[in-house]
């Protein structure tokens, strides 16, 4: 499966439970992840997708690392079967 195919699947299922899933872009700085998801209840997390089986390079992992010691939830999506469990954390706040 492509990873535009995932992508085009996650932005859709984010709408679905109300939330919008921005390509997210950095002038600037390199490696940020491609998608950030804004969910009901000012709920935020990034997305790195990929195509099944690929990896983060290094920066990107470095840039999620810095994401989250600011305290933000980071993923790496590379199969729609992680969809639903991201968006559940999400709305939750990543406490499930």
């Amino acid at each position: 499966m492509l990873e535009k195919i995932i992508e085009e699947k996650l932005k859709k299922a984010v709408k679905q439970n109300g939330g919008v899933c921005w390509k997210f872009t950095s002038p600037g700085t390199a490696g940020v992840p491609d998608r950030i998801v804004l969910m009901p209840g000012g709920r935020i997390a990034f997305v790195e997708v990929k195509a099944p089986g690929e990896k983060p390079r290094p920066l990107q992992l470095s840039r999620h690392k810095l994401l989250r010691r600011l305290g933000f939830l980071v993923y790496v999506l590379d199969a729609c079967e992680g969809i639903e469990k991201i968006i559940s954390e999400v709305k939750s706040d990543g406490t499930t």
